[in-house]
């Protein structure tokens, strides 16, 4: 059906409105962008200010590349095209795309997943469990890849949720492959920047809140509010018919009470420690697989550790109350082995065990290092390789590096990230973390500013039955040093230390670095 300006228009609100120049009365044939490069003839192109370039810059490059409309936040006038000056450039433009796409997330259930840590792995699970489901076709959109139900793609290298229109074009393209449902991973810089604008959920669900970007957003408080966004978007979203809005939280979070007061039609707990609605009970861990007891029914499942038996519980209760039968929950979890770069575990045939997890924040460090210390036999020893990034939350570099000092027999402190930030300082902050919990350096912690190195070195540490564990990457595909991504895995560099060499695409690789 061709659409003109005035009918997308109709999906902002009119306080968002300042001026509208031109004449708006014809097609519009092509998608809304915010990126020059991805402007198609007879689209609209969205100009924003970002915090590294001022989208209104590129505005003479969309027209020339055909933009049928321009949206800005500028006082302009004359230009060649319609132009709509709006308050919030941000705010719109996922309103704006959803129009265009004729609102997808209305013919989907949504079930929206948010949390410090666990939300990809959620994700996963819960996809698996609806996998299952009679009557059901699932896709899902990670920040490591989209499920189109016949295709998966990746989503990103070193990004988080996916921007408005993208995110907009995949709903659409679900829709158009017969999808019922999509799992939604929704991080807090992409609720906090607007991104998911214009996404109608059903489902609300929480992991956890704790320390994490507070660089970004500047206090706790502020990044729980980034976080309830979710649960406010669940109240203010089309409603479908048959479908009662959930929100699920869990218990054990310290958080739980304030997310508890957003209005739903139907709010569901879970928990390990706490009283919740859906609680977790004979948890058992084995090397290979996990087992655990909810609601009268015993699960098992090859992920590890109790912070996954959380992660299951969220995928669980969502799942349960949107019909799944206990038989496709215990099928789903079961069916779950890897999910890429969270407690990967990389077998080159060595004597100890290797891992790679994605662990970036010091509660995240804290639960995988607790998880690898129920893996190891009495007498052996946990090694942790990691860093903090740059142009990041501070604190959280000397909070990490006190957990490893308490959790981890040996630590060594490498990069992550370091951005245009001085490595040498950061991994100085890490060090004094180590030293205040009794950490010596040069006994049970190390510095090694190569990360392929550190890895070797740790790989070179590392006594038969012993744990060596690499956090803070994960699935992510590359480094930044400066303002430039260098190539970087760090299951490739895993595998390579185990083979006797340290991957060497890092500037520190170099001599002199």
């Amino acid at each position: 059906m061709p659409k003109t300006l005035p009918d997308l228009l109709e999906s902002i609100s009119k306080r968002h409105l300042v001026s509208i120049q031109g004449d708006i009365s014809g097609e519009i044939i092509a998608p809304v962008t915010e990126s020059s490069l991805e402007v198609q003839p007879g689209g609209i192109f969205v100009a924003r200010a970002g915090q590294s370039t001022d989208g209104h810059r590129y505005i003479p490059d969309a027209i020339a590349a055909g933009a049928a409309a321009i949206v800005g936040e500028a006082d302009l006038t004359n230009l060649p095209v319609p132009y709509v000056c709006v308050r919030d450039a941000q705010a719109v433009i996922g309103p704006l795309a959803a129009a265009w796409h004729d609102y997808p997330s209305r013919e989907l259930v949504v079930i929206g997943v948010t949390g410090t840590d666990g939300k990809t792995t959620t994700c996963h699970l819960l996809h698996s469990i609806l996998g299952r489901a009679r009557e059901v076709k699932a896709g899902y959109i990670s920040t490591i890849s989209a499920d189109f139900g016949d295709e998966t793609v990746a989503t990103g290298l070193h990004v988080t949720t996916p921007g408005a229109p993208r995110i907009q074009a995949y709903l659409a393209r679900m829709v158009k492959a017969g999808l019922t449902h999509c799992v939604l991973e929704m991080t807090s810089h992409g609720l906090a920047q607007g991104r998911l604008n214009g996404v109608d959920i059903d489902v609300a669900a929480l992991t956890n809140v704790m320390h994490e970007h507070l660089d970004y957003h500047g206090s706790w408080e502020n990044y729980r509010d980034a976080k309830a966004v979710m649960f406010k978007m669940l109240d203010e979203s089309w409603r479908k018919p048959g479908i009662p809005k959930l929100a699920v939280i869990n218990a054990d979070d310290d958080s739980a009470s304030y997310f508890g007061t957003f209005a739903a039609d139907r709010l569901q707990s879970y928990g390990v420690r706490a009283r919740a609605d859906y609680r977790a009970t004979d948890l058992s861990f084995r090397p290979d697989a996990t087992a655990f007891r909810v609601q009268g029914q015993r699960l098992e499942m090859r992920l590890l550790g109790e912070f996954n038996v959380s992660n299951a519980l969220a995928a669980i209760v969502a799942a349960r109350e949107l019909g799944a039968s206990w038989s496709d929950i215990r099928a789903g979890i079961a069916a779950v082995d890897l999910i890429s770069g969270r407690m990967e575990r990389i077998d080159e045939g060595q004597d100890f065990i290797a891992m790679v997890d994605f662990a970036h924040s010091p509660n995240a460090l804290r639960r995988a290092l607790s998880a690898g210390r129920v893996m190891l036999p009495p007498g052996k020893r946990l090694i942790a390789v990691f860093g903090s990034a740059g142009l990041r939350d501070v604190e959280k570099r000397r909070l990490m590096a006190e957990t490893s000092a308490q959790l981890a027999d040996l630590t060594v402190l490498t990069a992550e990230d370091p951005r245009t930030e001085s490595l040498d300082d950061i991994l100085e902050m890490m060090a004094e973390g180590c030293r205040a919990k009794g950490g010596i350096e040069g006994e049970s912690f190390i510095r090694v500013r190569d990360r392929g190195q550190a890895i070797f070195r740790a790989c070179q540490m590392a006594r038969s039955g012993d744990l060596v564990m690499a956090c803070g990457k994960g699935h992510e595909q590359s480094m930044c040093f400066g303002v430039t991504e260098h190539p970087w895995d760090d299951r490739a560099a895993m595998r390579s230390a185990l083979r006797g060499k340290p991957l060497a695409t890092l500037p520190t690789a170099k001599p002199g670095r």
